[in-house]
């Protein structure tokens, strides 16, 4: 197996480290970046697009002709990344000898990494794998928003290190897949992928809170746009299930029957 390792810091030492792993060409246009590399144990690309402190995006898209395992320093800003699957298998471990945790295609995962292990991601010879990562820094000036702030609060835990594999949301995939047909350039396009970001964001954080229940206070116009219809049609669906129960009971009480009251707590 071919070890690869990367140290974190600046958007622009992280490429040159690709760079120096993976070789190829790089183009750096504004605050977007490229890397395209042809060799003999790897081909693909990896490009990505920094925020200012707001948040990273990186897309992988690559196959090896060798086992990899690629070892990724941690990061001093703690962020929270993103990840979604679109092609093969991708899989994770804290550390060489952690426990490997996997995403499958059309699948999104939620990692946080605030200790001094590595991650390590493991790459099969021979099988392109594609998949796009968004990272949301924690321990900066912008941690401080309420988004920033909700997302330390749920995913950065005392243990140093935290993974959540969720299922397969095509949702998150279409959004990925606008992502990549932006056509416009410069400052359109710059402000057009930070509204799809921010979207997948909150679509990622839904999904995690739907399976959890974890309380998450939406920031985002779109967040209460969604959250407003799916209280629609959980109010329609309620009263369609509500109505039979009225109708037994009624029943019930004419033969006499009484039914005892239950107190249900419902997770909102």
């Amino acid at each position: 197996m071919k070890k690869l390792y990367i140290n974190t810091g600046s958007f622009d030492a992280v490429f040159n480290n690709f760079k120096e792993s993976f070789g190829g060409d790089l183009l750096i246009t504004a605050n977007e970046y490229k890397l395209k590399f042809k060799s003999k144990w790897a081909n693909g690309s990896i490009s990505g697009i920094r925020f200012e402190k707001e948040m990273t995006y990186l897309s992988f898209d690559f196959t090896f002709n060798h086992d990899v395992s690629l070892s990724i320093e941690s990061n001093p800003l703690a962020p929270v990344f993103f990840v979604y699957c679109e092609q093969g298998n991708l899989l994770h471990s804290f550390g060489p000898n952690g426990e490997v945790k996997g995403l499958k295609k059309q699948q999104s995962g939620i990692m946080s990494n605030s200790s001094s292990i590595n991650s390590v991601l493991y790459f099969e010879s021979h099988k392109r794998i594609q998949f796009s990562l968004i990272g949301l820094p924690t321990n900066t000036a912008n941690s401080n928003s309420d988004f920033a702030h909700q997302v330390k609060n749920i995913f950065i835990h005392n243990s140093g290190n935290y993974i959540y594999v969720g299922s397969e949301n095509q949702k998150i995939g279409n959004k990925f897949q606008e992502l990549k047909t932006i056509p416009q350039q410069g400052t359109v396009r710059y402000l057009l992928m930070r509204t799809i970001l921010r979207e997948i964001l909150e679509l990622e954080i839904a999904q995690h809170r739907y399976n959890y229940l974890t309380p998450f206070q939406p920031v985002l116009n779109f967040a209460a746009k969604q959250l407003g219809e799916i209280k629609r049609r959980s109010h329609i669906n309620l009263m369609a299930i509500a109505a039979p129960v009225y109708f037994l009971k009624r029943n019930l009480q004419s033969r006499n029957l009484a039914l005892k009251p239950y107190n249900q707590k419902l997770a909102s």
